[in-house]
Order: structure tokens, then sequence, then C-alpha cells
């Protein structure tokens, strides 16, 4: 290949290399110096070969496999705002792709259709003239009709297709230029294979690429560097940094490639590099000055106006931004800015939320101080106003206290105290309100309280413990009726603050201190007409709360469970939604735990449906809610529901119980991915981290047999007999471990020692275990009773077992049970059985049981969805509204209402998203 042609590709440090035969030569005068000859300006060969690669350079071979898949199909879009390495990815796959290696040309702002395609056709010419001589010749290409023809043809009749990177493919306004490249896809026969990158959405026909799976996209999420790629780019700079340094630094850049590149830079020059990247923040020099020239420049007044003022919040929705600007346009203009994400992130909210970029919103709020103390004043009202009304009091206190409204402040903590309690909170946007001045808390002590309070939903339990002491010294006054109350919201505010501390022996005693504050004629006889009842009620919510997470924290999962209900049906009654959230989503795990499934699923959907579990306010509650739903997938032995719902699970990880539970499933389900040694180690760890926090209890046990039974599994028994020595061999082990004994020792080949070690299932006081445990058994005893020989004994257990698990919707426990299993299952079948669907369904369970949707999930619709229905039912998955789909259709909206609301008639489903997933449930779509 002639390395002057532009198809070469430069390495690192080669000259670059003016000419080639898709360019004219310069006439050049008597005195040496170049004139431009007559006609249009040469092309550049800059323009025509990857850039040259930043040093240290850091490879990825994740994308860049992405990338090699996505040619196989005709369009790849990597898509993301400035700084995301859009260029640098692009760059260094063209570079190490195999000779001659794609096509490259760099958009330039103001390229015209003409010039467009001048570079267009040198760049695939260049490919063609590197390849075999039998190739067909690529012919210029102006934007005249009938020679984009036959540039189609010549593609077209290619043998190998040709890649083409165009790289700032956004810069393109010529919508002719668009036309003629969505002109080549489609006629070359599947020759032209394109990789853009660009930072907007493209005018494209993108949608049917994505609807007929063609398009493979590279957004901002797949760009974030992840914690290994942050520590190896940190090193490549030689500034390394500890692990925990390492997810905190890459926390606060949102993983975004420039914004590392800047840390690590900076870094390596920093005494305390640890410290510093600790301290990194969109304020710094560099990185505000480069999100001020690449983000903020580019946008619109009003765009920008709304995210300044939007900076007091750490999260918006569309009415919030028009409380804050005193506009309308507040949904419109967030959509658009996240639309093409990177910047301005939306969650899936219904209205939905958005929240910046971490580095943009410090350099937000730092611009942010710099307006005037009455501008700053004013949009503290505005928030507090729109959070009063919106039932969300702890956000309203905030910033009721930063304008100084020291009065609706006190209002505030009377009326919502409850809802104060910090649980799952976000982070406190900007700095600390004021604290109230003297004479104010002189005349109001319980304003000192509402400060109090607001700086431990922040976290800052010392400021609170402070403002606190004030707040009691100045009480002393007060007289009997308002003294009462006054010591109530205190009671409140210590058990929060011995809460937050992990003093568990605090938390007991203040919640006894804070029942003491009840009516006692409340407590004997609530009358709902008095109002003393709903104070009654948010005692035994908050206080009830409270104790149900430390035992929930202390491994006592049934008395964690009796005390959330309670504390969950005071929530209710005292109308405290945020508190509701916290205890239903706790109750819906636990009794996913517990085996009880309809109840998990019931409550966990309604937790999932209340207001307060919208937008990063209460995203831990909501994970709670779905790892229930995970856990309730798994015991279905529906292995993508559950997959699906751990994704949404990762704000669990502070509490190692809860953290024990996802590793469980997790766990479960990498046994069943064939992969049980990752499968031991998650268990393992999971174990370890639980026994470091001194949690013991019935998840420690469970975690314990679980990591016995794979390791007997791989065949090491002997480990798996050590690991239950001191724990399945007393008199009266804990049902789990002397299932997973029972299970080792008969893998061992001692049916006798299984058949002594299995815990008796079959009795009352079996119904306090977790049904898994139960059925689990059972179905153990049943294959052993049928290796004895007593076939009748073993189809009446598990006729047993079936009656139990029924009910429920258990599946997992016979298909992934062991091999024996299926072939109990099939004899039952033949000697007869109530439950005959059932076994049937599970027979074929036990033979297929992966890669398998819902139970029932292939039973056809009662009224089956006609083609168009199918059709529109695709459209459904993408973001289009339903004037959009009516355009691709080119039918009237009218008409996709009307099937759209067939559609949800017939899947049984209310909104667009259940739809959706009810239709990837019965594999419609």
């Amino acid at each position: 290949m002639n390395p002057s042609r532009p198809g070469k590709r430069r390495r690192p440090g080669e000259e670059r290399v003016d000419g080639g035969g898709c360019m004219p030569k310069p006439q050049v005068s008597s005195n040496g110096i170049a004139e431009a000859s007559a006609g249009p300006p040469p092309l550049l060969a800059s323009r025509l070969t990857p850039p040259a690669l930043p040093e240290p350079l850091l490879l990825r071979p994740r994308l860049t496999a992405r990338l090699d898949a996505g040619t196989a199909g005709p369009v790849t879009l990597v898509r993301a705002p400035a700084g995301w390495g859009k260029t640098t990815l692009l760059a260094a796959w063209a570079r190490g792709a195999p000779e001659p290696g794609p096509a490259w040309v760099q958009v330039e702002e103001g390229d015209t259709g003409e010039r467009l395609w001048a570079y267009l056709a040198a760049a695939l010419r260049g490919v063609a003239e590197a390849e075999a001589e039998e190739e067909p010749a690529v012919p210029v290409a102006p934007p005249r009709p009938d020679q984009l023809e036959l540039l189609a043809a010549a593609l077209a009749a290619r043998d190998r297709p040709v890649l083409l990177v165009l790289d700032d493919l956004h810069r393109v306004t010529d919508p002719a230029a668009l036309t003629g490249l969505e002109f080549l896809l489609r006629h070359t026969d599947g020759r032209l294979r394109l990789v853009a990158g660009a930072r907007t959405e493209l005018p494209l026909a993108l949608h049917r690429l994505r609807l007929a799976g063609e398009l493979t996209e590279l957004g901002p999420e797949e760009l974030a560097f992840t914690d290994d790629e942050v520590a190896d780019l940190l090193v490549a700079h030689g500034a390394p940094l500890p692990a925990t340094a390492v997810a905190r630094l890459r926390e606060r850049t949102g993983g975004w490639p420039a914004g590392l590149r800047f840390a690590a830079l900076a870094a390596r020059d920093r005494p305390d590099p640890q410290r510093w990247a600790e301290r990194f923040g969109g304020d710094q020099p560099d990185v505000a000055a480069y999100l001020r020239a690449e983000v903020l420049s580019g946008l619109t007044p009003a765009a920008r106006d709304l995210l300044l003022r939007a900076a007091v919040a750490p999260a918006v929705r569309a009415d919030l931004a028009d409380a804050l600007t005193g506009r309308g346009d507040g949904g419109q203009v967030l959509a658009g800015l996240a639309r093409d994400g990177g910047f301005l992130h939306r969650d899936d909210s219904d209205p939905p939320w958005y929240r910046a970029h971490p580095l943009l919103a410090d350099l937000l709020r730092e611009e942010l101080d710099g307006l005037g103390d009455d501008e700053r004043r004013d949009l503290h009202l505005r928030a507090a106003g729109w959070y009063a009304g919106h039932d969300r009091p702890a956000e309203a206190l905030r910033h009721a206290l930063a304008a100084g409204e020291w009065e609706r402040a006190s209002e505030l903590l009377l009326s919502g105290w409850p809802e104060l309690v910090p649980y799952d909170r976000e982070a406190a946007a900007g700095p600390p309100p004021p604290a109230p001045p003297a004479e104010a808390v002189r005349r109001d002590p319980e304003l000192a309280l509402a400060g109090a309070a607001e700086r431990a939903y922040a976290g800052d339990s010392a400021t609170a413990a402070a403002r606190l002491r004030e707040a009691v010294a100045a009480a002393r006054s007060l007289p009997a009726p308002r003294r009462d109350r006054f010591r109530r919201l205190a009671t409140a505010l210590e058990l929060t603050l011995a809460r937050l501390a992990g003093d568990h022996r605090e938390v007991r005693d203040a919640a006894a201190r804070l029942f003491a504050t009840r009516d006692p004629a409340q407590v004997e006889s609530p009358d709902t007409d008095d109002p003393r009842t709903g104070e009654d009620a948010d005692v035994r919510a908050v206080a009830g709360t409270a104790l149900g997470l430390v035992d929930l924290a202390e491994g006592d999962l049934r008395a964690a469970s009796a005390t959330f209900g309670a504390a969950l049906d005071a929530a209710r009654r005292a109308g405290r939604p945020r508190t509701e959230l916290v205890c239903a989503a706790r109750c819906a795990l636990l009794h996913a735990l517990a085996g009880e499934l309809r109840a998990a699923e019931r409550t966990a959907r309604a937790a999932l449906e209340l207001p307060s579990c919208q937008g990063w306010s209460s995203r831990a509650e909501c994970a709670h809610a779905h790892l229930a739903l995970a856990l309730v997938a798994l015991h279905r032995d529906q292995p993508e529901e559950a997959t699906a719902h751990l994704a949404l699970t990762g704000a669990v990880g502070g509490d190692a119980t809860v953290a024990a539970a996802a590793a469980l499933c997790r766990g479960a389900l990498l046994r069943d991915a064939a992969e049980p040694a990752a499968a031991t180690q998650l268990v393992a760890r999971a174990r370890e981290e639980l026994a470091s926090q001194a949690a013991a209890g019935d998840l420690a046990d469970r975690l314990l047999a679980e990591e016995a039974d794979l390791r007997s599994e791989q065949g090491d028994v002997d480990t798996a007999r050590r690991l239950l020595a001191d724990r399945a061999r007393v008199p009266e082990p804990a049902p789990v471990l002397a299932l997973a004994l029972a299970r080792v020792e008969l893998r061992a080949g001692d049916v006798r020692a299984a058949g002594y070690a299995l815990p008796d299932w079959d009795v009352p006081a079996a119904g306090d275990w977790p049904l898994p445990v139960r059925l689990a058994s059972g179905v153990l005893e049943a294959v052993l009773a049928r290796r004895g020989g007593d076939d009748r004994r073993a189809g009446r257990l598990l006729e047993r077992v079936l009656d139990l698990a029924g009910p429920e919707g258990h599946r997992r426990v016979f298909t992934r049970a062991e091999p024996a299993v299926r072939d109990l299952l099939a004899a039952h079948l033949d000697s007869g059985t109530a439950h005959w669907p059932t076994v049937s369904d599970l027979v074929r369970g036990a033979d297929e049981p992966a890669d398998r949707g819902p139970a029932g999930a292939e039973r056809a619709l009662d009224e089956p969805l006609t083609e168009r229905e199918l059709t529109i039912l695709r459209y459904l998955q993408s973001i289009l509204s339903n004037v959009e789909i009516a355009s691709e259709l080119s039918v009237s909206v009218n008409t996709v209402k009307t099937h759209v609301r067939n559609i949800y008639r017939k899947l049984d489903a209310t909104r667009r998203r259940e739809a959706v997933r009810r239709a990837r449930e019965l594999r419609l779509i």
C-alpha cells in the first residue's frame, strides 16, 4: 500500500503526508511559494487519517470489541458530549485494525455537501486502491444524484464491505448530504459499514435501524471509565491511588474521560495525591474552563439559566424547574439537555427527574454563589415552597433555613418531623444553611431543633448534636403542653443520632423513651377522630422503623419482619409516605427471604408505585423493593427477570445484611450460568463481610450453607464438611445448615448420613422456617426415599412439597435441584398427582431450566395481537411519542392511540413500560 494514500494509517510519531491520488497538487510559482490552483481547495491529508493518539494511551478492549461487533451491521454510532473520548476510541480502533483499515473522514464546521462528498469519496478510494486490483474503482462523488448512484453501485459490486469512519458527524448541517449518506447505506447491499462519532442525536433514520436490530450504539454509559480503567489510567500517568480513592474519583467524575485525564495529570504533581483526588471537583480551573468552553457555551441562554437555577437542588423535574425559573419550558429544556446524556442524567420516574453530572454540578453551584444574596434567597424560597407542596419536608426545611425563613422552618419541623428522619438521603447541594440566630432560638427553641434535624438529614451528626444541645438549653422555660411536644421531637432526634452512630443499645433506649411520650389514653383506646391519634401513629412509625432497622442489622429477620409490619401500618395511618416506603420496601424483602413470594411481590410493587419512590432521593429504598422482586423471580426460576431487577439494586450495598441477600441472589444466578467458582467467591466474600460487621443470624447461616453446597458441588467435599462442622453437627442445628450437610453427605455417597442429617421439615415447628429451606428439605427427602426403593413414600412426600410450593409459585426448588429430581417428577406424573399441569411443566423445566421466561409465558393471550399491533408494540420499546410513531408508519395519531389502547387491554397493562415488560415476558418482542 502506498504510504502517501489517505487510506494508510499513520502510527504515533509518523510524519503526516499530503498528496495522494485524491488531492489536486498546488501550483508552485517561480519564487517557490505555492499558489492555489483554480477550482476547489485541496483536500487535507490530516482529515483523512485518524489523529495522533494521546500519551499515555489507555487501551479499552471492552469498547473496541463493541466496535468490532458493530461493524457486522450497517451503522455503529458513538454518541456523547464533549470529552467522553469518542475520537480517541475511534482513532485507536482504526489504527489497530488490520490493513488497509477503515476509511476515515474528520468532519469540520462549515463543510458543505460538496466538500463532505469530496472527502468521503477520497477516503473510500484510498481504501479501494490499497486492496486487490479486481475490486471496482470508487468514482468521485459530487452530490449529483446520478454520480451518487455510481458510487453506490461501485460499493455494492465489491466483494468485501468498506468500513467508513465519520468523526464529528454532528457538524454536518446540509440535509442533502445526510440524505445522500442514507441513500448509500440503503443501496450498497450492505457493503458500506458506517461508524460515526457525534455529540448529538443524528437526523438519520436511526429509529428504523434500532427496530431492525441493525444499529450498535455506544453512549456515555459505555464510554464512562470503570474503576479498573480509572486505576490503570492513574498508573499510566504515574499517580497510582488506593482502591477506595479510585472509586471515589470515579464517582466524583462520573467516569468522564476528560475529567479523569485532568485529574491524573494534576495528581502527579501533588504531595498527597489521595487527599487531592478526594477533593477533585468541577471547580478545578482546568475542568471549569473545559466545561464552560465545550459544554455551557453551546447552550441557549434559556437552557443555561435553567441549569444555573436548578443547581440550588440536587435534582429537578420539570415543574420544579418551572418554579425556579418562573417560566413554563422546563420539561422541554430538560428533555433536550438529557437527550444526548453525559452531563444531564434522567431517571425513569414518571414524571422524570434530572440530575447534573457531578463535575458540572460543582461548577454550576460555584456560579450560583456569584448571584446576589436576594436572588439566591428567592431561589431558596421558591424551592422551599415547591418541596413543601410535594410532601418533601426535609428538602423544604433545608431551603427554608437557607432563605432565613425561621417561622416556616419551625412549622415544617412540627408538621413533618417523622419524614425528616434520614434513611436514604441525597447529599444536600451546596454549603449547609446558616444556623438560626441566638435571639430567634430563644424565642423559638424548636427552631434549633429544625436546624439539628436538617444537619442530621445531611449526615452531619456532630453539628446536629450541638444544635440539639442548644435547643434543649433554650427549652427549659417552655410551658407544659409545648414542653411535652418539644420532648417528643428532641427524643426523636436523639433516636436518629443514635442510629446514625450505629449504637444499637441507645437506639432501643431512645425508642423506648419516644414510646413513653405517647398519650396514655390513645395507647389504651385510639380514637380515629382524635388528632392525638395521628401523633400516636407518628411515634409508632418512627420508633418502629428504627427498631426494625436494628433488628435487620443484627440479622434477626423474623423480629425485623414483625417490627417493620407494625411500623408500616402506623406510617399508613399517619399518612407518612416516605416512612411508608422505607418500611414497605424492607417488608417486601423480608417476605421474599421467607419465601412468601406473593406477599413480597405485592408489597414491592406497591412500594415502587409510591410517589416517594421517584427520583434519586429514594433510590436505596426502591432498590430494596427491586431486590425483593429479584428474589421472587429467582425462586420462580425466571433468571432474566431476576437479573433485570438486580441491575437496579446497586444502592443497597451499604447495609451488610441486605448486601448478603443480594449476594445470595447473584450467587444463585452465577451458579445457574455454570460459573460455580465465581459464585463461591462471591458468597464467601459476602459471608466474610457480614462476619466483619458482627451481623449473625439467618442470613449468615444461609451464606455458610450456600458456600458449602457450592464447594461440594465442585467436588470439594472435605472443605464443605469442614465449613459445616461446628454449626451443623450440634444437637439442634439451623435447618438451612442441616439441609446443607445432608446435601454434602449425599454428594459424598453416604445416603445414610444424608438422611440422618436432613431436618424434619413437615412438623408444625417447621412452619417458622423460610419456605425455600422447607421445600428443599422435602424434595431431598423424597429423592432419598426413592433411592431407598420406597416409591410410594417418595410420591407422598413430593405431593406434600407441591402442596406447599404451589400457592407461592416456587419452581426453582424443582428445576434447579439434584438431577434425580427430574426422574422423581416424571415418575410422579405416572403415579397420579393433584398438580398434574404443574408437574408436567416442571418436568420440561428440569430438562431445560435456563433462558426461560416466567411460568406460563408461552401461553397464548386470550386475544392475540394483530400484525399492526405487534408492529406498534415494537415501537413502544423506543423513545418515540405516539405522534412520531404515526409519522414513521404514515398513519394518523388517532389510529396509533387506538392500537395502543388495544395493546394495553390485551396485555392487561395500564402504562407503556408495563406493556413492554409484559410483552417481553410473553416473548412477543
